[in-house]
């Protein structure tokens, strides 16, 4: 490494800058002579001072910036992340507004059903095209039983066809298989209302040609069948087809329970019905003489 000052001439420049700040300092120290001259060395250094400190205010200011941004950013983020969940417990709240809607509903029906009911919950969907059959969240360890009604809020859904420990299976009045025999509430006409695989519609089947039957007639459960009690709300029909080549009429109606819809459904009972003229089966096979 090379000496800042060498021999010779920068020395002695060395000692004599020395020797000029002591004297600055013990006369600034002793007297006021050199103030004059010091206020006029800072009217001239100033602007240097502020050129040398440009470079660190920019900084400053830029360092400033990225930290300002950076914190608006995740400020920003987590403005954002609120937003989702309180829209996520808007959407809740509309969910269970409406649940307690459909409750509602259900207790005011469940009021004009003078049997005992059942508030049971829709836990699974048939996936066969070809069977409307849901499952609900009550069994044989509730009192369910087959042919047990299922209702809504607006009317029958269908009847109960298998029944376990905790759940059971129940088809709907659509499906192909099932048939409910019905009644005109505008003049006590009775009839059949079968399903035909679709979701929003019956078929009222032997209904003749001069029938009074007349399309907004409401249907209503008849009990003859001896499984669903009387007067329970069925269907609207829809419409009403006379056929010259045919000897019955084509009327369609559409069910007034929410069959795609309700998640609470209600079940009508609380024991079997009992059939008159059904005995217990007798053992048949007699004992032979001299067994025990």
């Amino acid at each position: 490494m090379k000496p800042i000052f060498r021999g010779g001439l920068p020395r002695l420049s060395f000692f004599l800058l020395i020797i000029i700040a002591l004297g600055l300092l013990i006369s600034d120290y002793r007297g006021d002579s050199v103030r004059p001259v010091r206020s006029a060395l800072s009217v001239v250094l100033t602007p240097i001072q502020w050129l040398v400190d440009i470079p660190t205010s920019i900084a400053d200011d830029i360092s400033t910036v990225l930290l300002e941004r950076a914190v608006l950013i995740k400020d920003n983020n987590q403005l954002r992340s609120s937003s989702i969940v309180l829209e996520r417990k808007v959407q809740q709240m509309m969910v269970l507004r409406a649940e307690n809607i459909r409750l509602r509903e259900l207790l005011n029906a469940s009021a004009r059903v003078d049997d005992t009911v059942l508030l049971t919950e829709l836990i699974g969907v048939n996936p066969d095209p070809f069977q409307h059959q849901v499952i609900l969240n009550k069994g044989s360890e509730d009192g369910v039983f087959i042919g047990q009604p299922v209702l809504d809020a607006g009317g029958v859904m269908g009847q109960v066809v298998e029944v376990s420990l905790y759940t059971n299976r129940t088809m709907l009045v659509t499906d192909g298989r099932h048939a409910l025999p019905v009644e005109v509430v505008r003049n006590g006409m009775r009839a059949i209302a079968l399903g035909n695989g679709s979701h929003g519609e019956l078929d009222i089947t032997h209904i003749p040609d001069n029938a009074d039957i007349r399309k907004g007639d409401i249907l209503v459960t008849s009990a003859l069948g001896e499984r669903f009690p009387y007067g329970y709300p069925l269907a609207k029909v829809v419409s009403v087809l006379r056929d010259p080549s045919r000897k019955f009429m084509i009327v369609k109606a559409k069910p007034l329970a929410r069959l795609n819809n309700s998640r609470y459904v209600l079940m009508v009972g609380s024991k079997p019905p009992v059939l008159v003229g059904v005995q217990e089966p007798i053992n048949s096979v007699p004992e032979e003489e001299g067994q025990p």
